[in-house]
Protein backbone atom coordinates (compact mmCIF):
# COMPACT_ATOMS: atom_id res chain seq x y z
CA UNK A 1 0.00 0.00 0.00
CA UNK A 2 2.82 2.35 0.82
CA UNK A 3 4.37 1.82 -2.63
CA UNK A 4 1.05 2.56 -4.27
CA UNK A 5 0.77 5.93 -2.48
CA UNK A 6 4.37 6.82 -3.43
CA UNK A 7 3.75 5.77 -7.04
CA UNK A 8 0.51 7.76 -7.27
CA UNK A 9 2.19 10.81 -5.71
CA UNK A 10 5.02 10.67 -8.22
CA UNK A 11 2.53 10.19 -11.03
CA UNK A 12 0.55 13.21 -9.82
CA UNK A 13 3.71 15.34 -9.72
CA UNK A 14 4.68 14.21 -13.21
CA UNK A 15 1.22 15.09 -14.52
CA UNK A 16 1.25 18.48 -12.77
CA UNK A 17 4.67 19.54 -14.07
CA UNK A 18 3.52 20.38 -17.65
CA UNK A 19 0.49 22.16 -16.26
CA UNK A 20 2.64 24.65 -14.34
CA UNK A 21 6.07 24.75 -16.00
CA UNK A 22 5.80 23.95 -19.72
CA UNK A 23 5.32 26.30 -22.66
CA UNK A 24 1.56 25.82 -22.47
CA UNK A 25 1.27 26.23 -18.72
CA UNK A 26 -1.51 27.93 -16.78
CA UNK A 27 0.57 31.06 -15.99
CA UNK A 28 1.27 31.47 -19.71
CA UNK A 29 -2.43 31.10 -20.47
CA UNK A 30 -3.27 33.75 -17.88
CA UNK A 31 -0.66 36.09 -19.35
CA UNK A 32 -2.07 35.55 -22.85
CA UNK A 33 -5.58 36.32 -21.62
CA UNK A 34 -4.38 39.61 -20.18
CA UNK A 35 -2.59 40.45 -23.44
CA UNK A 36 -5.75 39.61 -25.38
CA UNK A 37 -7.78 41.97 -23.17
CA UNK A 38 -5.27 44.79 -23.68
CA UNK A 39 -5.22 44.19 -27.44
CA UNK A 40 -9.02 44.22 -27.61
CA UNK A 41 -9.10 47.56 -25.76
CA UNK A 42 -6.53 48.99 -28.16
CA UNK A 43 -8.49 47.65 -31.13
CA UNK A 44 -11.63 49.41 -29.85
CA UNK A 45 -9.73 52.70 -29.68
CA UNK A 46 -8.51 52.23 -33.25
CA UNK A 47 -12.01 51.33 -34.43
CA UNK A 48 -13.38 54.53 -32.86
CA UNK A 49 -10.61 56.58 -34.46
CA UNK A 50 -11.29 54.95 -37.83
CA UNK A 51 -15.00 55.67 -37.46
CA UNK A 52 -14.28 59.34 -36.80
CA UNK A 53 -11.90 59.53 -39.74
CA UNK A 54 -14.48 57.93 -42.04
CA UNK A 55 -17.08 60.45 -40.89
CA UNK A 56 -14.66 63.31 -41.54
CA UNK A 57 -13.86 61.98 -45.02
CA UNK A 58 -17.57 61.69 -45.76
CA UNK A 59 -18.13 65.27 -44.56
CA UNK A 60 -15.28 66.48 -46.74
CA UNK A 61 -16.78 64.71 -49.76
CA UNK A 62 -20.30 66.04 -49.28
CA UNK A 63 -20.27 69.23 -47.21
CA UNK A 64 -18.70 72.59 -47.98
CA UNK A 65 -18.95 73.73 -44.36
CA UNK A 66 -16.09 71.46 -43.31
CA UNK A 67 -13.94 72.63 -46.21
CA UNK A 68 -14.62 76.26 -45.28
CA UNK A 69 -13.81 75.60 -41.62
CA UNK A 70 -10.51 73.94 -42.55
CA UNK A 71 -9.66 76.87 -44.88
CA UNK A 72 -10.37 79.34 -42.07
CA UNK A 73 -8.39 77.55 -39.36
CA UNK A 74 -5.49 76.17 -41.38
CA UNK A 75 -5.14 78.68 -44.22
CA UNK A 76 -6.52 81.89 -42.68
CA UNK A 77 -9.46 82.38 -45.06
CA UNK A 78 -11.27 85.73 -44.72
CA UNK A 79 -14.63 86.21 -46.40
CA UNK A 80 -15.52 89.38 -48.23
CA UNK A 81 -16.84 91.99 -45.81
CA UNK A 82 -15.27 90.37 -42.74
CA UNK A 83 -12.70 92.05 -40.53
CA UNK A 84 -9.77 90.03 -39.27
CA UNK A 85 -8.39 90.82 -35.82
CA UNK A 86 -5.10 89.37 -34.65
CA UNK A 87 -4.35 89.58 -30.94
CA UNK A 88 -0.66 89.77 -30.09
CA UNK A 89 0.44 89.80 -26.48
CA UNK A 90 3.55 91.87 -25.91
CA UNK A 91 5.81 91.33 -22.92
CA UNK A 92 4.90 93.32 -19.82
CA UNK A 93 7.41 96.05 -19.01
CA UNK A 94 8.58 96.10 -15.42
CA UNK A 95 7.32 99.11 -13.50
CA UNK A 96 8.08 99.49 -9.77
CA UNK A 97 4.71 101.17 -9.20
CA UNK A 98 2.77 98.26 -10.68
CA UNK A 99 4.91 95.52 -9.15
CA UNK A 100 2.95 92.36 -8.33
CA UNK A 101 0.06 93.22 -10.66
CA UNK A 102 -0.52 91.20 -13.78
CA UNK A 103 -0.85 93.46 -16.79
CA UNK A 104 -0.95 92.44 -20.43
CA UNK A 105 -0.44 94.82 -23.27
CA UNK A 106 -2.60 93.77 -26.22
CA UNK A 107 -2.10 95.06 -29.74
CA UNK A 108 -4.95 94.61 -32.20
CA UNK A 109 -4.14 94.48 -35.87
CA UNK A 110 -7.06 95.02 -38.20
CA UNK A 111 -7.14 94.10 -41.83
CA UNK A 112 -10.11 94.06 -44.12
CA UNK A 113 -10.47 91.76 -47.07
CA UNK A 114 -12.33 93.49 -49.86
Amino acid sequence: MRWLIIFLSILLLLLQYPLWFSERSLPDAWQLRSKIGAQQAENQQFEERNRLLKAEVEDLKTGLDVVEEKARTELGLIKQGETYYQVIESPVMEDPVLEGQEIKNIILLESSHE
